[in-house]
């Protein structure tokens, strides 16, 4: 907990809370804590810009993956095994190469590329959700499909360190818990847990935007000088 800030401590101490409470209450497994847990500590470190976020991203995405696979959502299994876990790797390798005072270096998007990113990540869903749908007993296709594509563009401007991956973020973990929310009213037993996680998630993005625009911004002002 070296060089955490007050904010960071409080926020993570409350959703343990209230994830141990919901656990305890709703008799959740020990496995879907665990998930909860490693994935709260991930997305804290990104937030901070600690290469560590990449240690608990590859205990997270196998955990997460079997969780969504009971679930009946197959494109957040795949995006879990086949795109995560080896981007946690190649991520912890790039990060690696760019830290200062065991901190990332942070850059940003001109507007123009920010602009193609995002219609890129439209075209992508469109075209996702439709083949998502063909899949038998698949739920939520398109909400699956924007949380696979919007996961996927993030995580790589995170390897590339832009700030901008927050923005991706922030929409992720909105429709993430929609997702699960609806799942959790369609009886699923791993949906308040879940719920919980993802929202701790959403807090986190907000933080995560605010932390990485403005050593973005010192990062470039160190640049000119």
């Amino acid at each position: 907990m070296r060089n955490w800030k007050g904010f960071e401590l409080v926020w993570f101490g409350v959703f343990i809370f209230i994830g141990t409470f919901i656990a305890i209450n709703t008799k959740d497994s020990l496995f879907n804590y665990f998930v909860l847990l490693t994935g709260i500590l991930c997305v804290v470190l990104a937030a901070k810009g600690s290469i560590w976020t990449y240690f608990f991203g590859i205990i997270n995405s196998f955990g997460y993956a079997y969780t969504a696979y009971h679930n009946g959502l197959f494109g957040e299994v795949g995006l879990n095994l086949i795109f995560y876990f080896p981007m946690n790797i190649l991520g912890f390798f790039m990060w690696k190469k760019y830290m200062s005072n065991d901190v990332v270096i942070m850059k940003g998007l001109s507007f123009i590329k920010s602009a193609i990113v995002y219609s890129a990540c439209i075209v992508s869903i469109i075209i996702l959700g439709f083949l998502l749908s063909l899949i038998k007993g698949q739920n939520t296709p398109y909400i699956d499909a924007s949380t696979n594509m919007i996961g996927i563009v993030a995580t790589f401007l995170m390897v590339w360190r832009y700030k901008e991956q927050w923005v991706l973020y922030i929409i992720l973990n909105l429709l993430t818990i929609t997702m699960w929310f609806y799942r959790l009213l369609n009886g699923s037993s791993d949906g308040s847990i879940m719920v919980v996680m993802w929202v701790a998630f959403f807090v986190n993005s907000l933080y995560g935007f605010y932390n990485w625009s403005m050593n973005a911004k010192m990062a470039m002002i160190s640049e000119k000088k």
